[in-house]
This record gives structure tokens, sequence and C-alpha cells, in this order.
């Protein structure tokens, strides 16, 4: 692989070129590197008690789904926001946040341990003590993540 790094003033913006035969694994990798590092990192509003805070992704523990709501939980407490979750994929950074059920998207950085259960789930533990169930849908994609199948076929 060869990288070529060029700077110039006249440069008006950050672009990043490709060129490769094929899409492969590692191309896929450095696409995927780079979405997850927004250039402006977005911030949400939240809704609680009739007053609007302005919300960091990186101070949200987890976002859930409840009755069409979609909610914000932060230390400060649960803020209803506008997003819809499939919204919220497409925006957050995809190295930070991962979607541990068709309800609930979780901050990586906030997660304190697992625990598998017989029926294929995972019980997901939070630093501060909360706890959210891993469908078996998304569980796959969480251990892929977290390269917690590192064991090779031979």
């Amino acid at each position: 692989m060869k990288v070529v790094l060029d700077v110039k003033k006249e440069h008006k913006e950050i672009s990043i070129t490709i060129h490769c035969p094929e899409v492969d694994d590692t191309v896929q990798k450095l696409l995927d590197l780079f979405k997850s590092f927004p250039i402006r990192p977005p911030l949400f509003v939240g809704i609680r008690d009739k007053k609007k805070h302005l919300l960091k992704p990186e101070d949200i523990r987890y976002f859930y789904s409840e009755n069409n709501t979609v909610y914000a939980v932060t230390e400060k407490g649960h803020f209803k926001i506008t997003e819809k979750l499939y919204e919220l994929e497409k925006i957050l950074p995809a190295g930070k946040f991962v979607r541990l059920s068709k309800s609930v998207i979780a901050n990586l950085y906030e997660l304190s341990h697992f625990e598998a259960s017989f029926n294929g789930t995972l019980c997901v533990y939070f630093h501060s003590g909360e706890k959210e169930y891993v469908s078996r849908h998304y569980a796959g994609k969480i251990k892929e993540i977290l390269k917690l199948n590192r064991r090779k076929n031979k």
C-alpha cells in the first residue's frame, strides 16, 4: 500500500481518494475507519422538563426507543431526542457506537462487561451499572467488533 500526502494551502477541504483494483477487506476497513472520524462531531438536542439541552455523543451512554420515542441516556439522565435510531446509525461514529438490539444503540466506551446466556443473547453492563440485552441478530456483529471471536478455524 502506498500513501501520498498532499498538503497545500489552496486545498479548501480534506479529500481522500483510494485507488484499488477491488474493494477487499483492507479497503473496507479503511473506509470504515474514515467514516468513524467525523470532521464535525454531531451535537444532539435532548429535551427534559421542557428544557432543551445540548448533548455531545461522547457523553451519551446509549440511545433507546420506547413507544415510538427515542431517548439519549447520559450521566445526567434521560433526554428525548427527535432523531430515529436508524438515523443515528448513519451519523454516529461507527467505531464508537454499536447497535445492541432493534431498540438500543450503545456507546462502546461506556460498556463495562458482558454475560452470555444459554439462548444466544448477551447481557451488556454499562459502567453506570445499567444493563441492556443484545439480541441474537446483533450479537455476531458485536462479537466481531469487540474481537470476541479470536479463534480461527483450522
